[in-house]
């Protein structure tokens, strides 16, 4: 049967409008994009079988075509507007970020961070630059390293910090393996980028570790004074 055929309660779209997207299942949000089916398959059936397929909506929006197109009906029409869907997540909160004071709003810098490095399949260190109030000047993604590390070179640090004259930084990397604890290797670097920032009047203001789905943050945990 055809969405269409369904009761208009029912529909993805008219959900959405009489009852809000929060109303809607990771199924339902996702039919909404592919916006139709094949013979014999709504698009709610072809959502269904790409999250079992891919083992949950993350894994969907994340795939390479090449995977993605591996559910028959599903090709690179239903793939651009997933990735078109993802790219429009990622410029809301950095729009949302841009605007505001970093630090009165933390869940939006959390969030932003998260959207950026949580899917890296190799380790990317990355930061965050500000003006005196706070304000993201640029994010930028410094190094890329390989699945277990990345290596970071202060001096870059430096450079960039003084090339966008920012007055703090909030530092990001991400861990691929999922888990967010820092390592000793972190927290020496943060010691030695700290004090180094600090001699040029650039204040460190955090290193976040972002894991799958979660993030730490230094500060919070009283490694940075």
């Amino acid at each position: 049967m055809s969405i269409r055929d369904w009761p208009e309660q029912e529909r993805p779209r008219e959900k959405l409008l009489f009852r809000g997207p929060a109303a809607l299942s990771d199924a339902e949000l996702l039919a909404m994009l592919f916006r139709q089916g094949i013979p014999g398959k709504s698009a709610l059936d072809l959502a269904r079988d790409a999250i079992l397929h891919h083992g949950g909506l993350r894994g969907v929006l994340t795939a390479d075509l090449k995977t993605f197109s591996q559910i028959r009906g599903l090709g690179p029409t239903a793939y651009s507007l997933c990735q078109a869907a993802l790219e429009l997540g990622r410029r809301f909160w950095a729009e949302t970020l841009v605007r505001d004071d970093v630090m009165l709003s933390p869940q939006s810098c959390r969030a932003y961070l998260l959207s950026q490095l949580r899917d890296h399949t190799r380790e990317v260190f990355a930061a965050l630059f500000l003006d005196n109030k706070f304000r993201v000047i640029r994010y930028e993604e410094l190094f890329h390293g390989t699945i277990h590390t990345a290596e970071v070179h202060p001096r870059i640090v430096v450079q960039r910090a003084l090339h966008h004259n920012a007055a703090a930084i909030i530092l990001a990397h991400n861990h691929p393996s999922g888990c967010a604890e820092p390592s000793e290797e972190d927290s020496h670097l943060t010691r030695e980028l700290h004090k180094i920032l600090a001699s040029i009047d650039v204040k460190l203001l955090d290193h976040f570790i972002i894991g799958d789905g979660t993030l730490v943050s230094f500060s919070e945990r009283g490694l940075i004074d």
